[in-house]
């Protein structure tokens, strides 16, 4: 467990243990990280703090005033939204908690409004800018069909990064075309490898990936030349040099060609539900948010070609 932030008074043992019991769970029963954890301890201890000083002892004495209370003071305090958002998400996940362990009868957040956000649009890529950053690493060396298997399964699986750097040779069946992947959380989920990333994959596994072996190698799938886990640095600058070669001016981030994934299954008809699944997202909403990309996308193209559009000479 993570060490307990410290406070500007003493809070009540009752609400002090309460706080303790349940960032426990989050490790030990939900598998969430240690940093995720200390976070939630954090923002649940200020919480805490706060009510405290309205006169509550314990968490069976918090009244929706006090929740809403609390968020009106995240408010003045000018945090930005997302980060009272994230502070009110942790007082509502605990107090649902406290409804489930029999603390409570009620949930003292329920009604309780919080920040309103402007959720900003992931960016993509276009099919065609995609197709020039996987045919970038040209070469026949081990360093090119690294690249390109490297390249391909981010696009055809939509993983992240972290996801990628942690791959070993076990999570990957070619034969039968998937990927077992170890998610946020240490949650794992099986994804599909397409038919070309299969083959570029295949490719390094028999013409590159014994290049980087070294005696200390393990079962890591994508190598550095020292024969360790490639870094997400090295994977970051990997995708940079290979968009530079492509000819493609915008800034392009890894995750990008995760957002492409799922923007480019969406807009082929794929399932929300399906997309979600292969995302590894724990909230449908979280997924949602490519849908408004797809809209995006389809009414920037009715604007642009739709043959009863606007022209410059009609507005005059």
């Amino acid at each position: 467990m993570p060490a307990r932030p410290q406070t500007r008074l003493e809070l009540p043992p009752e609400m002090e243990e309460a706080v303790r019991d349940f960032v426990t769970s989050l490790e030990l029963e939900r598998g969430r990280s240690p940093k995720t954890v200390e976070a939630y301890e954090n923002d649940l201890t200020q919480a805490a703090v706060f009510l405290a000083d309205r006169g509550r002892k314990t968490w069976a004495q918090i009244k929706r005033d006090d929740a809403a209370a609390w968020a009106q003071e995240l408010s003045a305090r000018g945090l930005a939204g997302s980060s009272a958002a994230r502070k009110l998400s942790a007082l509502r996940m605990f107090a649902r908690y406290l409804v489930h362990e029999g603390t409570r009868p009620d949930d003292f957040t329920d009604l309780v409004s919080g920040p309103k956000l402007s959720r900003k649009l992931p960016e993509t890529l276009s099919t065609e800018e995609v197709e020039r950053i996987l045919a970038a690493p040209t070469g026949a060396d081990a360093f090119g069909l690294r690249d390109r298997a490297m390249l391909e399964l981010f696009y055809s699986s939509g993983l992240r990064v972290s996801e990628l750097c942690d791959l070993t040779l076990q999570q990957v069946d070619l034969e039968h075309g998937f990927v077992r992947v170890i998610g946020k959380g240490s949650k794992e989920r099986v994804v599909p490898i397409g038919e070309q990333a299969a083959r570029a994959i295949q490719t390094y596994l028999d013409s590159g990936r014994p290049h980087f072996v070294k005696k200390k190698t393990g079962s890591q799938f994508f190598l550095s030349n020292r024969g360790t886990a490639i870094s997400r640095k090295m994977v970051w600058v990997l995708v940079k040099e290979h968009t530079r070669r492509a000819g493609i001016t915008k800034p392009v981030k890894p995750h990008l060609l995760r957002h492409s994934f799922a923007t480019h299954l969406l807009g082929g008809g794929a399932d929300l539900r399906a997309i979600q699944e292969m995302l590894g997202h724990a909230d449908i909403g979280t997924t949602q948010i490519y849908t408004a990309v797809e809209q995006s996308r389809l009414l920037d193209h009715h604007a642009k070609f739709h043959p009863r559009k606007l022209s410059e000479e009609d507005d005059d």
